[in-house]
C-alpha cells in the first residue's frame, strides 16, 4: 500500500504538529518514496525538480534521527547558492520548529562572524554552501564528526558549478557510517559517480520531471514581429491581471532596458542580474518575493535557485538559445501544486530555438 497521507507515517507529534501547521496533509511523489527508507536509516537517491516538495522529503526524516539535547552538528546539508541555503534552513526550521533543533544557514557574502557565534552556541542543523562550510572547517569552528546524516541537494548544480573537489573536502571529514541522501533535477554520470562512492546500497527514487513540472502549467506562445515585442509584452500584462511575474531576457543589457522602459510605462518593474552587488540582489528579490514588487525582469543566470511562491506567470520575452532552460526558466512558476502560466514571445528569428524546446516536450504548447 502506498503511503499518502503524513498522518500515515511514523512521526513524532511535535513533527506532525508542526507539518499540520503548514498545511501539509497529503503527500507528494518524492515525500511518498523518500520519508520511509529515510526514516529507516537508508541511503537514497532522489530525481526531483525544485518546488516537488523534496525538502520535506529529506527535512522531516532529519528532524525525527537527530537529538535535541545534543549540541553538536547532527545534520548537513550541502546546497548549490546562498539563497537555497537560506530557503532550505527557513523550511526545515518549520518543519522542526516543535523539536527544538538549532538550524544554521551558511554562506558566503554574509560576515562570517554571526555564523561562528552561533555555532559556538550549539545548533544540530547546518545548511550551507560547500565554500563557506569548508572555510569553516579550516577555521576549525565546525566540527563534523557527530554528523548522522548528510543531504546533498540540487547535485547537478553543485557539479555544474564545480563544487566537486569541496563536496569531496567535505564528505571526507564526516563520520563513515553516517547517512547520506542526495536529491538532483537530473541523474547523470557525474551524479552516478558521487553516489557510487560515498553511498552504501542506496534506495534509488525517480519522479519523472515531466509528470511534476509541466502539467500544472498552462504553455502558451505568439510569433511576433521583433520590433512589436515590447507593445505585445504590455498588452498581456494589461489583459492578464499579472499578481507576480518574472520576465526572462537573454542579457543583462536587455534586462535593464525593458525594466526601464516597462518602469517608464507604469509598470512596477525592477531588474535582476549577475551584476548585482549581493545586498542589490537581496534588495531586489526580497521586494518580489514580499509582493512589493510584481515585475521581476531577469536573466537565467540571475533566476538560478530562486523559489518564491504565487508566481503566477512566467513570460519569455527572449526564446532561450538553450532548450533545457526554457524547462528550467517555466519551473519557477506552479510551485507545490499550484497552477502556473507560462507565456513566449517569439520573434521571426528565433522560430528555430523554439521547435528545438517544443521537441523535447510531451505537453503541448498553445499558440495565442
Amino acid at each position: 500500500m502506498q503511503i499518502q497521507n503524513f498522518k500515515d507515517l511514523p512521526l513524532s507529534m511535535e513533527v506532525l504538529k508542526s507539518v499540520e501547521e503548514l498545511g501539509f496533509h497529503n503527500l507528494f511523489p518524492i515525500q511518498a518514496q523518500a520519508i520511509t527508507p529515510l526514516l529507516e536509516g537508508k541511503d537514497v537517491i532522489g530525481q526531483a525538480q525544485t518546488g516537488t516538495g523534496k525538502t520535506a522529503a529529506f527535512g522531516v526524516p532529519m528532524i525525527e534521527r537527530l537529538n535535541p539535547k545534543d549540541k553538536n552538528v547532527q545534520g548537513l546539508v550541502l546546497v548549490p547558492t546562498r539563497e537555497l541555503a537560506v530557503q532550505v534552513a527557513e523550511h526545515i526550521g518549520q518543519l522542526g520548529k516543535y523539536a527544538r533543533l538549532k538550524i544554521l544557514p551558511v554562506y558566503g557574502g554574509e560576515p562570517i562572524g554571526k555564523q561562528i557565534r552561533a555555532l559556538e552556541q550549539g545548533v544540530q542543523i547546518v545548511v550551507g554552501t560547500p565554500g563557506r562550510i569548508i572555510d569553516l572547517l579550516k577555521r576549525r569552528i565546525l566540527n563534523l564528526s557527530s554528523v548522522k546524516t548528510v543531504v546533498l541537494d540540487e547535485a547537478d548544480r553543485m557539479l555544474d558549478m564545480g563544487f566537486i573537489d569541496d563536496i569531496e573536502y567535505i564528505l571526507a571529514r564526516v563520520p563513515s557510517n553516517r547517512q547520506t541522501s542526495l536529491f538532483s533535477a537530473t541523474i547523470d554520470q557525474s551524479v552516478m559517480k558521487i553516489c557510487s562512492r560515498y553511498m552504501k546500497n542506496p534506495v534509488k527514487i525517480l519522479v519523472s520531471k515531466d509528470e511534476i513540472a509541466l502539467t500544472q502549467i498552462n504553455q502558451y506562445y505568439m510569433v511576433v514581429n521583433p520590433h512589436g515585442k515590447f507593445e505585445t509584452l504590455c498588452n498581456i500584462l494589461n489583459e492578464n491581471h499579472i499578481d507576480r511575474a518574472i520576465i526572462f531576457c537573454k542579457t543583462r543589457t536587455d534586462t535593464s532596458t525593458l525594466a526601464d522602459k516597462l518602469g517608464n510605462r507604469g509598470y512596477d518593474a525592477k531588474p535582476l542580474h549577475a551584476g548585482f552587488t549581493q545586498p542589490q540582489r537581496d534588495f531586489v528579490i526580497n521586494s518580489f518575493r514580499n509582493g512589493k514588487l510584481k515585475l521581476l525582469v531577469a536573466t537565467d543566470v540571475a533566476a538560478r535557485g530562486l523559489d518564491i511562491q504565487g508566481i503566477t506567470h512566467i513570460i519569455n520575452y527572449d526564446v532561450p538559445l538553450d532548450a533545457l532552460v526554457y524547462f528550467h526558466r517555466i519551473g519557477r512558476t506552479a510551485r507545490v501544486g499550484r497552477e502556473g502560466t507560462a507565456i513566449t514571445l517569439v520573434g521571426y528569428g528565433e522560430l528555430t530555438e523554439f521547435n528545438n524546446i517544443r521537441a523535447l516536450t510531451k505537453t503541448t504548447i498553445e499558440e495565442l
